[in-house]
């Protein structure tokens, strides 16, 4: 048996030049388990707000335009999460994968921007045809610079993970096949929207999940190959070495 000594422990990896790669790791720890849980709270609340009406019959942008203040209210709300929750998720996975990019997170952004963008602007064409027009061109935007920021990504990916590329194929085309196919066979109705939203949401899941794995994996062999007792080790690897008045800070 063993007692946690922390200030022991970072000392220890300081000597070793270890606190630095175990600090990071620490760090990607807290981003996967942010990012993912905000991934999945998107999901759900796409879901959710996509079936408060028949979704065979009415768009998300009908649901939050035509039916009452509190759908409108949550029509903003979900555009402003689902937008967050993408734009986080990219990002993090462009910087764990030190993939660099002259317009990759600007299309990101984009896209955040527009999906945010038809959240805010009114979608009733009966009442004003210009702004239902301006609605209708953000929502095809953020397609569109969806599928540019992650384009350049997933082929960086293939070619440094060659056993991920016909997984990451697969993927692309059940988001969009299914998506134009939803669309061809049922119109633009809330199937196509939710469709498109939740299997990006599901993808970007994926490789959050993969890609932060795949990252602990190969520094914890480089971290634990000296170790005289890995148990020991293991405990220094995972363990939160914040000075305590930040871990109690956090607590609070």
């Amino acid at each position: 048996m063993f007692s946690i000594d922390r200030d022991k422990i970072r000392e220890e990896l300081i000597s070793q030049n270890l606190f630095e790669m175990q600090k990071d790791l620490t760090k990607q720890r807290r981003i996967r388990m942010l990012n993912m849980s905000f991934l999945l709270f998107a999901l759900v609340f796409t879901i959710l707000f996509g079936t408060l009406e028949s979704p065979f019959d009415y768009t998300l942008s009908n649901i939050g335009n035509h039916f009452s203040m509190e759908y409108r209210l949550l029509f903003i709300i979900w555009a402003l999460t689902c937008a967050l929750a993408i734009q986080f998720a990219i990002i993090s996975l462009i910087k764990l994968e030190e993939f660099t990019h002259k317009y990759c997170t600007t299309f990101v952004i984009l896209a955040s921007i527009s999906l945010i963008a038809t959240g805010l602007v009114p979608a009733v064409i009966e009442d004003n045809p210009f702004w239902h027009a301006i609605h209708t061109i953000t929502s095809g935007l953020t397609a569109l610079f969806l599928l540019l920021s992650l384009v350049p990504f997933v082929k960086h990916l293939s070619r440094e993970n060659p056993r991920l590329r016909a997984i990451i194929a697969i993927w692309f085309s059940v988001i969009w096949a299914g998506s134009i196919l939803l669309l061809i066979f049922f119109g633009k109705t809330g199937m196509f929207e939710i469709w498109f939203f939740v299997s990006n949401i599901l993808f970007l899941l994926y490789l959050s999940l993969i890609l932060y794995e795949e990252k602990i994996i190969k520094t914890s062999v480089l971290f634990l190959r000296d170790a005289d007792n890995l148990n020991y080790a293991i405990e220094k690897f995972f363990i939160d070495l914040e000075p305590k008045k930040k871990r109690k800070n956090k607590s609070i």
